[in-house]
């Protein structure tokens, strides 16, 4: 028997072969060389990193965007993308503000066009990064990350203003019957019913237990007093969290700070006065061990803001006649000699604590960024206690001007696109 008789009845068969694997070999290479050409989105997101630098970089990679005038944002694929380092950018368009002032979460202490400030110019200014673009956020995006999560701001009024900033940003996809706000001793929540998540503050505007912790306590006219040690009374309010924001600034603005000897339940007043430097590493330092101790990095994300400026002295930026943040109207146009007072040894105290943590932390380096923005603040705009200022207290801007605060919408809405940034990629 021969094997290959039935062959003899296709004897064009090789030749076919010959002619048509080479063809199909060359259609495959070319549509391969095709499709290499095709800007497919990276919809990878990744895992928290630790800060090792002033600045955070990480991987961004995005196909084009929309934004709400129809014009397409790309942001370019790079390597490392340094999201702190840039300059702003005046809108003309639409997408700015994020959210219209009339959000219901917000209160008169930063609704400044409602309080009669003239210009809204402060809301149109957009922070672009020097070497890529920011992703345009997403609400919807941000609360399918957040379904079934907690996330919450923990610090001083600063974080408690980017909290309600985030909150207005996410709103508008939210049904009003399924989205809360509630006020507690220490504790704001945003409740979202359809995603079983919250977003929250608690306040503790030294981190450490102080003597200004209680609500009767936070209007500035009481000199604080700190436990430096003492965190944990705070700290079991922050277990089980998913996503934890924290800050400590503006209430480290004493040269000395008074530290209590002893414990706020046997009602001791006893303290001793320790160098801000001093007390201010020491309460970092609290934080630190507590965060090592008691956050499992698998399950929560950490972070820490940087501080956010004030702009009390109108000479930093050559407005001689100025007074304070008062009448200003656009950003430090001059990027490299400006000097606002921001306390420079507290900020690298910040630095090196977080630098030498053990446990994954992403560092949002607002600070610069936020220098240039003299033009944000509440000014005599601010509604201090819920109360706005009279013709009177307005006249004396040197004693009233609120250059600490910011206006909503405004500055905040930047942090947490950065914030926004960070989580989703």
């Amino acid at each position: 028997m021969k094997p290959f008789d039935k062959t003899r009845k296709c004897n064009y068969f090789p030749m076919l072969t010959m002619v048509a694997f080479p063809t199909l070999l060359f259609g495959f290479f070319c549509y391969n060389q095709y499709v290499k050409t095709i800007p497919f989105p990276d919809f990878s997101h990744r895992q928290p990193f630790r800060e090792s630098s002033n600045s955070t970089n990480f991987k961004l990679q995005e196909t084009n965007k929309d934004d709400d005038d129809g014009n397409v944002r790309v942001v370019l694929p790079l390597e490392e993308c340094d999201i702190f380092t840039g300059e702003w950018v005046f809108d003309h368009g639409s997408s700015r503000p994020l959210y219209k002032e009339d959000c219901e979460f917000l209160n008169t202490m930063v609704t400044c066009l409602k309080n009669g400030r003239p210009d809204s110019l402060y809301q149109k200014w957009r922070w672009q990064p020097k070497a890529c673009s920011l992703p345009k956020f997403e609400a919807k995006i941000l609360l399918e990350k957040l379904r079934g999560k907690r996330l919450m701001f923990v610090g001083d009024s600063i974080n408690f203003n980017q909290m309600l900033s985030m909150a207005c940003m996410v709103q508008s996809v939210i049904p009003p019957e399924k989205r809360s706000l509630s006020y507690a001793n220490y504790t704001i929540v945003f409740k979202m019913e359809d995603y079983n998540a919250t977003m929250e503050f608690y306040w503790a505007p030294f981190l450490v237990e102080s003597n200004v912790d209680p609500p009767t306590m936070r209007d500035g006219t009481v000199e604080p007093i700190v436990k430096l040690e003492s965190i944990s009374k705070h700290g079991d309010n922050w277990k089980n969290v998913d996503y934890l924001i924290f800050n400590t600034y503006i209430w480290w603005r004493y040269p000395t700070v008074k530290v209590l000897r002893g414990s706020f339940e046997d009602g001791v007043t006893d303290y001793v006065d320790i160098d801000q430097n001093v007390a201010y590493e020491s309460a970092l330092k609290s934080w630190a061990e507590w965060v090592e101790e008691n956050v499992d990095p698998n399950q929560t994300s950490v972070f820490f803001i940087s501080m956010a400026p004030s702009h009390k002295k109108s000479s930093a930026w050559n407005n001689t006649n100025g007074i304070m943040c008062l009448n200003e109207t656009a950003p430090i146009v001059n990027t490299s000699t400006f000097d606002v007072g921001t306390n420079r040894q507290l900020s690298a105290i910040v630095e090196n604590v977080v630098r030498s943590m053990k446990i994954p932390l992403q560092f949002l380096n607002i600070t610069r960024l936020s220098e240039y923005r003299k033009d944000a603040h509440t000014s005599i705009y601010a509604a201090p206690g819920g109360k706005l200022l009279t013709q009177e207290q307005k006249a004396d801007p040197a004693k009233y001007a609120d250059c600490v605060h910011w206006c909503l919408p405004g500055l905040p809405d930047t942090w947490n696109e950065l914030l926004y940034t960070l989580i989703i990629y």
